[in-house]
């Protein structure tokens, strides 16, 4: 049985102890995570623990119950909460109605009152639960929402989001069959009519194109097509290259069913054919550069990049998908991946004849990508390419293709390196700037980690994991630390009473200030200083 973590909350610690003894928790399904002297306690500890349900007195010093409440439901939406007090009063019930409160109890509890509590949080649970994992209402939402996820897993693919043995395995996970010899990408836009009386949104008028090329297009060729933005873009699945004349001559139909249709004009943009899946990233890219030219040649066509840009076959050695490939194994790869990648660059090259000028321009690709990693992380030539920054520029010129394979081995695994480094540094100097903050502005009472990160420009969830694996301990427990620390500090050298101290060092609760102190380090400020001055006395 699934036991959910409970959080007893009162500043009276002989009621938490026969609280805690009350009933058998694990009976019920729960599980005693901790207890908490008050509100503040307990909100810190909800940070740092999996709570599922807090139980919790009204009054109580530095923050009451009903506060605590407030704050958890904002942070933790689902978190449960119980509130019992000692007073029967309307105005405190209906705050705890108003909060979202599981139950409000009055004081004494007894333990059937807590059985019946906890047996109704448990069903809510369990029953939230279930609504989470049940199969039955997943499989409908799934096959519900099915066709959405294909149109976003097809664009991931043609963005080159998404490719290799992941885009293979997403397309058999949501029954996309795309297999075919050859595929080629055209994108279609309609010019809104600006004649039109009452015009429409942008997305009907695609969504009406797209019903259009569906319509003509299902009985006459294998396609898949999807609206993206304003364009219907269309994967043609093609078992011969010669294909592309039917391909264009479809195309040109829907055009001009379009004008006469749907009283606009429709131009269709085709990129190259390609040979797998892989590289319909490159297909739909020229598409997309083939629409641009609607401008220059007009509007109500088909453009063909192959008419337009008749050479762009000859620059395609290595596919987009290709080189991200290389990227993410360098940033995030192993040297096994890194050099797979590489490999498979090197393959793709090798295949065909390869010109002076298109190894140019694929060695000035490849510095390209190499350059914008380094741009990503502020590194300067000479740390992506050692002993030949000075001359990267020319580089092409030093490395023939069958030592272009070698030195983008040494390159990579240096820039590899270099990477892991920084990514080092970078944590450390994260770290070192929060550090640096929390010394200047530990006495603010109202310091966060919500403010430190607004100020470092990173996000909350970011920083709390790298600031825990630096620094060994969460920010909280890091800014009681510092505060304590200057407050020991306080106490042996000046003469300032506590409650000045308190707040010299961010607690404007003097009282709160005397419970975390003597929580750390099991005596009074008073008392400790009293000691320091015995023993300062004892030295002399």
């Amino acid at each position: 049985m699934e036991l959910y973590n409970v959080l007893l909350v009162d500043d009276e610690a002989d009621v938490l102890q026969a609280m805690k003894k009350k009933i058998d928790w694990e009976a019920l399904g729960f599980c005693l995570a901790g207890t908490a002297e008050n509100g503040q306690e307990a909100l810190e500890m909800a940070e740092q623990l999996h709570i599922d349900v807090v139980m919790t007195d009204i009054k109580m010093p530095y923050m009451d119950g009903l506060t605590l409440c407030k704050n958890l439901k904002q942070s933790y939406r689902n978190m449960k909460v119980i509130i019992y007090s000692g007073f029967d009063d309307f105005e405190f019930a209906r705050e705890a109605v108003h909060l979202e409160a599981e139950e409000y109890l009055l004081k004494p509890i007894s333990a059937g009152d807590m059985e019946a509590a906890f047996s109704k949080v448990r069903k809510k649970l369990d029953q939230e639960h279930d609504e989470y994992r049940n199969l039955n209402r997943l499989s409908e939402y799934y096959r519900k929402s099915l066709p959405a996820m294909r149109e976003q897993l097809v664009m991931g693919i043609l963005e080159g989001r998404i490719a290799g043995e992941r885009a293979r395995a997403m397309m058999e996970t949501y029954e996309i069959c795309l297999d075919s010899p050859f595929y080629v990408v055209a994108a279609l836009y309609m010019d809104v009519n600006p004649r039109e009386e009452q015009p429409q949104p942008a997305q009907l008028f695609t969504l009406s194109l797209k019903d259009m090329v569906q319509d003509y297009l299902k009985n006459r060729t294998r396609f898949f097509s999807t609206a993206f933005l304003d364009q219907v873009i269309v994967i043609f699945m093609l078992d011969e290259r010669e294909e592309i004349d039917q391909v264009l001559y479809h195309l040109d139909q829907i055009c001009k069913m379009g004008f006469h249709v749907l009283k606009s004009s429709v131009t269709a943009a085709v990129g190259q054919i390609c040979a797998n899946t892989d590289a319909l990233h490159t297909s739909y890219e020229e598409a997309v550069n083939a629409m641009e030219y609607r401008s220059i040649l007009g509007s109500g066509q088909v453009l063909y990049i192959n008419d337009i840009e008749p050479c762009s076959e000859e620059n395609i050695l290595v596919t987009e998908h290709e080189f991200q490939n290389l990227v993410h194994a360098v940033k995030l790869g192993n040297r096994d991946e890194t050099n797979a990648a590489i490999a498979q660059i090197m393959d793709s090259i090798r295949k065909e004849p390869i010109s002076p000028g298109q190894y140019q321009l694929l060695f000035m690709e490849l510095l390209s990508e190499l350059m914008k990693i380094g741009r990503a992380y502020k590194l300067h030539p000479n740390q992506i390419f050692g002993e030949h920054a000075g001359s990267w520029q020319e580089l092409y010129r030093m490395v023939t293709v069958d030592e272009l394979e070698g030195w983008l081995q040494e390159v990579c695994t240096n820039l590899r390196h270099v990477l892991r480094h920084e990514r080092r540094d970078s944590a450390a100097r994260l770290t070192e700037q929060a550090k640096a903050y929390i010394e200047e502005h530990y006495k603010e009472s109202d310091l966060s980690a919500d403010s430190l990160c607004r100020c470092l420009n990173v996000s909350a969830a970011y920083f709390s994991t790298i600031f825990k694996r630096e620094v060994g301990m969460s920010f909280v427990a890091y800014l009681t630390k510092i505060r304590l620390e200057h407050a020991l500090e306080l106490l042996r050298t000046t003469e300032d009473k506590t409650y000045i101290i308190a707040s010299r060092v961010g607690y404007m609760e003097p009282n709160y200030f005397s419970y975390v102190f003597k929580k750390q380090y099991g005596i009074s400020p008073s008392k400790y200083r009293a000691e320091m001055s015995v023993k300062e006395k004892n030295e002399d």
